[in-house]
C-alpha cells in the first residue's frame, strides 16, 4: 500500500498553534525551545514595562522599573526551569491583566506562560529518568547569549532576590485589589 501511494506513513507536522500554545513534550530539545520562548515573553514584558514607565515618569516609573526586574528575573528562572518562576509570573501576569484590562495580546501572552509553566512542570518530572544530556548553550550570538549564557549567571544569586520580588509582587497586587475593591464599595 506503501509503495504505491495509498497509505500515508509519515507522520503529519505538528500544528503551528499547537506547537505554540500547547507544545508537545518529549524530550529536552523540547523543554530548551518552551524556556527560550519563556525568557523571550517574560524579556519582552520587562522592557515594555520599562518603556511605559519612562514616559509615565514619577512614581509610576520606579514601580515599572520593579515590574521590569521581577518579569526578567522570571524570565531568567523560567529559562533555568523553575517550576516557582513558571507558576509565579503565570499567576502574576493574570492577576495584572485585571486591573490593566484584558487584549488579544495579554490574552497570547497568558496562553503562553501557561505552556511555560506546563513545560517546565513536565520537565521536572521526568529529567531525573533522562538518559540525554540537556541541550549544549548557545554562545553565537547575543540572543544566544542573553537567552542561554545569561541566566546560567544570574540564576544562582539572582533565585534569592527573586523571591524576595514575588513576596512584594504579591503584596503589590492585593494592595491594588484592596484599593479597587475600596474604592467601588466608596462610590
Amino acid at each position: 500500500m506503501q509503495i504505491l501511494g495509498l497509505a500515508d506513513s509519515t507522520p503529519k507536522p505538528e500544528n503551528r498553534f499547537k506547537a505554540l500554545l500547547w507544545p508537545t513534550i518529549r524530550h529536552e530539545t523540547d523543554v530548551d525551545y518552551v524556556t527560550r520562548q519563556g525568557f523571550w515573553i517574560c524579556f519582552a514584558v520587562a522592557v515594555i514595562s520599562l518603556v511605559f514607565g519612562a514616559l509615565a515618569g514619577g512614581i509610576i516609573f520606579g514601580v515599572e522599573c520593579f515590574e521590569a526586574l521581577f518579569y526578567f528575573l522570571s524570565g531568567v528562572g523560567i529559562r533555568m526551569r523553575s517550576r516557582f518562576a513558571a507558576v509565579s509570573v503565570l499567576a502574576a501576569y493574570f492577576l495584572g491583566s485585571f486591573f490593566v484590562g484584558f487584549s488579544v495580546v495579554r490574552v497570547i501572552a497568558i496562553a503562553l506562560l501557561l505552556a511555560n509553566a506546563r513545560g517546565t512542570w513536565l520537565s521536572a518530572e521526568w529529567r531525573s529518568t533522562q538518559q540525554e544530556p540537556p541541550p549544549v548553550p548557545m554562545n553565537e550570538t547575543l540572543a544566544d547569549k542573553l537567552s542561554d549564557r545569561l541566566p546560567i549567571a544570574i540564576w544562582p544569586w539572582g533565585r534569592r532576590v527573586y523571591y524576595g520580588f514575588v513576596a512584594f509582587e504579591a503584596a503589590l497586587l492585593v494592595l491594588v485589589l484592596v484599593g479597587t475593591i475600596f474604592r467601588r464599595s466608596v462610590t
